[in-house]
């Protein structure tokens, strides 16, 4: 069974999305989508990071587009793209 939500995405460009989530009753991943794994560096045994595999109640590359989203203009003072400095005659 599907859970679908609309989530905004950036990458590879702004968009509204329709995605599946996570099962929110998975006895195995408990709705999380997945389990964190921390690793050590082989030769201290220190932290050296978090891998995390996706759990099977879910397909978190399962998207489909809804709506292309306007690129966002660069922070700065607002300025008309159709205003003009010229008077109208």
């Amino acid at each position: 069974m599907m859970r679908l939500r609309i989530q905004r995405t950036t990458w590879p460009r702004p968009a509204l999305v329709l995605t599946d989530t996570p099962d929110p009753n998975c006895p195995e991943c408990e709705g999380d989508g997945g389990f964190e794994q921390d690793y050590g560096d082989s030769e201290t045994g220190e932290y050296a990071g978090t891998d995390w595999w996706p759990c099977t109640c879910w397909n978190e590359s399962r998207r489909w587009l809804l709506l292309p989203l306007p690129h966002r203009r660069p922070a700065g003072p607002y300025r008309d793209p159709w205003a003009s400095d010229e008077p109208p005659f």
